[in-house]
């Protein structure tokens, strides 16, 4: 009797671990995801990264290899931490064809532009990358594991597969931000409309040249912008203190808001939205910075712009301000309106 009895309590002990091993199991799960949506990496991954590096864009619409490409041919069982974050930061800083770690991926979109981010940026999302799961499309796991078969680096850049990632539901999911702040929301509006514009503006600069994405922005920008307003159910601008087109031209208001991010980035602090509330709307402004691909077209001259593209901007807007930009620098804001 006492030995049954004995084994009673052992199996009720060792159940009672079980349980507790398993709430324990499920309870860091649901902390870790709760650490990875909190985590300031995974926003900055977004903002920073994903106009070239979206795991949802289609084959036709990707200008660069999505996020988890770079995770996986950078991080091996033996990679720190901090070696991924020390070539993560060299990358950034010089990124050309010799040093590159994907040649499939520089053979078929070349090697991206120079642009200048915080170190501190950079440290975020390289530890954002390295301590958590990020979103990947569907199609990449049948790539990767075909690029190892054939020899690292030897494969053909990121393939095509179906080019969908998650699906069409996750894109239209993720137009729908009204249950986020208001300055997230406003932030999700205006990247997602540069997402848009970026993607065609660096697809028909590597397609047609310089020239060609001229007169891109010039037909194409404000219906492109005027369509994503359609999408999000709000007003969408970018406007500045230097305009290209006179109707981007800055009133009071926001040549303040343009000046006072221009301070945030000439500390080297990272821009958070600005957000103003009125009676039954929010307004949201984000800065709009500069990066190598922009100097084509509003750097200087005989540095960054050359003699042809500078006629066919002053044919295409003859009171161009437009120009005289360095690397990272603010050239106006997004101003964004919604209802609350």
């Amino acid at each position: 009797m006492k030995n049954i009895i004995g084994l009673l309590v052992l199996t009720a002990f060792l159940m009672s671990c079980n349980s507790v091993k398993k709430e324990n199991d499920l309870y860091s799960k649901a902390n870790k995801e709760t650490v990875s949506k909190d985590h300031p990496g995974k926003k900055l991954m977004e903002t920073n990264c994903y106009l070239c590096h979206s795991a949802t864009a289609s084959h036709d619409d990707r200008i660069g290899p999505p996020m988890i490409a770079i995770k996986r041919h950078y991080i091996n069982s033996e990679t720190t931490k901090a070696e991924f974050t020390e070539a993560m930061q060299a990358w950034i800083k010089n990124p050309n064809e010799e040093d590159a770690k994907m040649p499939g991926a520089v053979r078929q979109y070349g090697v991206m532009p120079k642009q200048y981010f915080p170190e501190e940026t950079i440290a975020q999302i390289s530890e954002y990358m390295f301590d958590f799961e990020i979103d990947q499309p569907e199609w990449f796991e049948n790539h990767y594991n075909e690029e190892r078969g054939k020899g690292k680096g030897k494969g053909k850049g990121m393939g095509n597969g179906n080019g969908q990632g998650k699906g069409k539901n996750q894109q239209q999911a993720q137009t729908n931000f009204e249950d986020l702040p208001y300055g997230e929301r406003g932030l999700k509006y205006a990247l997602t409309t540069k997402a848009v514009l970026g993607k065609n503006l660096m697809g028909t600069i590597q397609k047609k040249g310089t020239l060609e994405a001229l007169d891109f922005c010039n037909v194409q920008a404000y219906p492109l912008t005027d369509s994503m307003a359609v999408v999000h159910n709000a007003t969408i601008k970018r406007v500045t203190d230097k305009p290209r087109n006179p109707n981007n031209k800055a009133n009071t208001e926001e040549l303040e808001y343009i000046n006072n991010f221009k301070q945030v980035i000439a500390n080297s602090e990272e821009s958070k939205p600005l957000v103003k509330e009125m009676d039954d709307k929010v307004k949201v402004y984000y800065p709009i910075t500069t990066n190598n691909m922009c100097l084509q077209c509003h750097g200087k001259l005989n540095k960054t712009i050359e003699a042809s593209t500078l006629a066919r901007i002053k044919n295409l807007y003859p009171m161009d301000k437009a120009i005289g930009y360095d690397i990272n620098e603010v050239r106006g804001i997004w101003s964004v309106t919604f209802d609350k």
